[in-house]
């Protein structure tokens, strides 16, 4: 009879179970596919990979190749088979998408201590559990996770907005001001990127002839309003190309409304304004307010570009649109992926809020191993701030309310750097916080022998 629970069989869930399993505890780990298949699968090997095949950069000065030396360093079984079946991509760490997922359904399944249940899991046991069931969620299972929060706690978004560095912000072309400067500071929360009538109708033109993704079936079936083209989307949170399509002055009247922000610099208002707002604490991430997309990616950084003030936007998350299920982490959990109001309930990937293939891997680690520690009699461990691990956990646990989204990893969630001599550049900056989350992880491995 297992002592853990895991439900889900995707990158999270598989990660879990193993973190239990190598610890010398028994786990029954739920899978409905292949007994309940989902449209975006097409297998029923576990750690199956529905999108992309690339794991992000290897580079140890990217965000996505700090948190796979983390995984590496804690011993992620994933990331291990990730690395054993991988394919010629540059700098990046991609794989065979086949043999990934064949390769971790092989360990997963031969290791004496889990015990795979092909079925869909519809109740969650009073008995330590985690809970890692993905973006798309079984509807029975979904409302089993929504009796448990709340209603008002599980949130089901199918928008998400680009999210641009402060640093790579024109600020000589765009200015702060809040609308009717209605803030506390007095010199505006927002960042305002300002339009004349002549940006403003070219800006319109290149993004309503943009290339947009396809959308696929599965992401449709809850929606409500059609297009040209016949995809659907919610009304209330529409794309800005669909938008912008509806007429020339749609966006103007809409998100790219200027009333009430007059510039600071001339007291005149601009044509029209696309906002950015403040997505984390330290002020180094922008959101672009409003700008829900379905572009594919490349056309996203040519279209927004042409924004006064991002000529030089880095983006550290392209806008999505897609369907999604995923709890209000802020109000819900711990840093150690605990629920708040039940100590031996974890969550762990998508479903907490996080985004990216890596991110779904530690965030099962971690939940994986306080489970365990916990069966054990032993304290969770909440993993330092300034390693990546640590930050992404940190940032679903203490976002505002009002603006969680899902997050992917990026060194814009980490702290600062203490004082450093010398001016450095972007690289030596990212070089320096990679170096330091690893010798802080290593520090505080120590600490636990």
């Amino acid at each position: 009879m297992a002592d853990i629970i895991v439900i889900g069989g995707g990158l999270a869930g598989s990660e879990a179970a193993w973190q239990v399993a190598k610890r010398g505890i028994n786990v029954d780990l739920f899978e409905m596919r292949p007994i309940v298949q989902t449209e975006a699968h097409v297998s029923s090997d576990l750690g199956e990979l529905v999108c992309s095949n690339s794991l992000g950069s290897n580079l140890y000065d990217r965000a996505s190749g700090l948190l796979k030396n983390e995984l590496r360093k804690l011993d992620s079984l994933l990331i291990k088979c990730a690395d054993a079946t991988s394919v010629p991509a540059g700098s990046a760490l991609a794989v065979d998408r086949k043999q990934f997922s064949q390769m971790v359904t092989r360990k997963i399944d031969s290791h004496p201590n889990i015990n795979i249940i092909r079925k869909e899991c519809v109740s969650i046991t009073e008995k330590t559990t985690v809970i890692a069931t993905g973006p798309l969620t079984s509807p029975h299972f979904s409302k089993e996770i929504s009796n448990l929060t709340g209603q008002e706690n599980l949130y089901f978004y199918d928008a998400i907005s680009p999210i641009v560095t402060h640093d790579s912000i024109n600020m000589e072309k765009a200015f702060r001001a809040s609308r009717y400067q209605k803030d506390k500071s007095g010199i505006g929360d927002y960042i305002n990127c300002p339009f004349t009538e002549e940006e403003y109708n070219l800006f319109i033109k290149k993004l309503v002839n943009a290339e947009r993704i396809e959308l696929k079936s599965f992401e449709n079936e809850i929606n409500s309003g059609v297009r040209a083209g016949h995809d659907k989307y919610f009304e209330g949170c529409l794309p800005v190309e669909i938008i912008a399509s509806r007429g020339n002055k749609a966006m103007a009247f809409g998100p790219m409304r200027p009333v009430g922000l007059n510039d600071p610099r001339t007291e005149h208002r601009h044509y029209a304004v696309v906002q950015l707002r403040q997505d984390n604490q330290a002020g180094t991430l922008y959101n672009l307010v409003g700008f829900q997309t379905n572009l594919k990616f490349s056309e996203q950084k040519r279209v927004f570009r042409l924004i006064p003030g991002l000529e030089k936007a880095e983006f550290t998350r392209y806008g999505q649109m897609h369907r999604n299920t995923f709890i209000f982490s802020p109000g819900l959990l711990q840093p150690t992926l605990q629920f708040l109001s039940r100590m031996n309930l974890f969550f762990a990937g998508q479903i907490t809020g996080i985004e990216g293939y890596v991110s779904n891997i530690a965030t099962g680690l971690l939940a994986g191993w306080n489970a365990a520690r916990l069966f054990k009699g032993e304290d969770p461990v909440i993993l330092p701030k300034t390693t990546m691990i640590g930050a992404l956990c940190d940032y679903i646990t203490h976002a505002a309310p009002e603006d969680f989204q899902p997050m992917k990893a990026n060194f814009g969630i980490l702290p600062e750097l203490d004082r450093v001599g010398k001016k450095i550049n972007k690289r030596q900056r990212a070089g320096l916080r990679s170096e330091r989350a690893i010798s802080d992880l290593h520090q505080f491995m120590i600490g636990l022998e």
